[in-house]
């Protein structure tokens, strides 16, 4: 089973284009819970067969046997052994609805195998990644860590450095968050490279488009209120993505679409705060 593709951001270059709608890990506990039960009412379901007759109606029993010209069977309904003229039996409709119920049930089966695999891939993936908050991509088996830049804002009054938990900078009108470097020193080339996010809390998360200039890189325009301080506007390029939860706070990302070369950032951050953290990496072309 594909397991991959599960859920897409919202519109990129939104303001809220990087937000994600928590899912619930015990989602896939209770499916996989919901078909085990499934299973045991099937199996319930199919230990009983209807030995029709050939008036239309039926016995529930749980098992029969043709004898001559008789027909053995244990009765559900009075817990006991009986028999019944063959001639009374419609066995070609008692067969065929039988084995279509064990078509049925073996169908289930499969699908609660299938899930209980998937639900172990998921697990055995969650495990190779840290747990510390960060971004992360897999090298063969092995978990590598993206590199947190360092983000700045830059507005009229100067450049301040973002400190965890730093409050907003005093500034009016716009600004710039920017990143140190003109480059990544992580580079991939595949436009398709998947990454994993370990969040610290309920956070937004996504993958940014980077704009060189000079010896830094633009990560987003911020706009202020003038008299409040507030952020209006945060103009950011998001790249669309789809996303799987493997664990609390823990998701797998990749691309929607193949990622043009050039610079970019899975990010972090709390909408209408300067609190986002970015880990860098480049795509280049092969």
């Amino acid at each position: 089973m594909d397991c991959r593709e599960i859920s897409p951001n919202r519109t990129a270059g939104s303001r809220d284009g990087g937000r994600v709608v928590h899912r619930d890990m015990r989602k896939l506990w209770f499916v996989s819970l919901a078909l085990a039960l499934l299973t045991l009412m099937a199996s319930a379901w199919a230990a009983n067969v209807k030995l029709y007759l050939t008036d239309g109606t039926y016995h529930l029993v749980r098992e029969y046997q043709v004898q001559a010209d008789r027909v053995r069977y244990y009765s559900v309904e009075r817990g006991e052994w009986e028999e019944i003229p063959l001639d009374m039996v419609d066995l070609k409709r008692t067969k065929a609805e039988t084995a279509e119920r064990e078509e049925s049930l073996a169908k289930e089966e499969k699908i609660v195998r299938e899930e209980n695999a998937a639900e172990a891939e998921v697990k055995k993936e969650a495990r190779r990644i840290p747990q510390d908050p960060g971004a992360y991509w897999m090298d063969g088996k092995e978990a590598k860590a993206l590199s947190l830049g360092e983000v700045a804002v830059h507005s009229n009054k100067g450049r301040m450095v973002l400190q965890k938990l730093s409050p907003i900078p005093a500034v009016t009108g716009k600004a710039v968050l920017e990143m140190t470097g003109a480059h990544a020193a992580t580079v991939f080339t595949d436009p398709e490279q998947e990454f994993y996010v370990q969040l610290a809390s309920t956070e937004s998360f996504g993958i940014a488009k980077l704009t060189t200039k000079g010896s830094i890189r633009i990560v987003e325009n911020l706009t202020y209120h003038p008299l409040t301080n507030d952020i209006v506007i945060e103009d950011r390029t998001m790249v669309e993505y789809l996303h799987r939860q493997l664990g609390d706070g823990l998701y797998k990302i990749w691309p929607k679409e193949p990622m043009p070369p050039g610079e970019y950032a899975i990010v972090r951050y709390t909408d209408g705060k300067v609190d986002i953290e970015s880990y860098d990496f480049a795509i280049k072309a092969k």
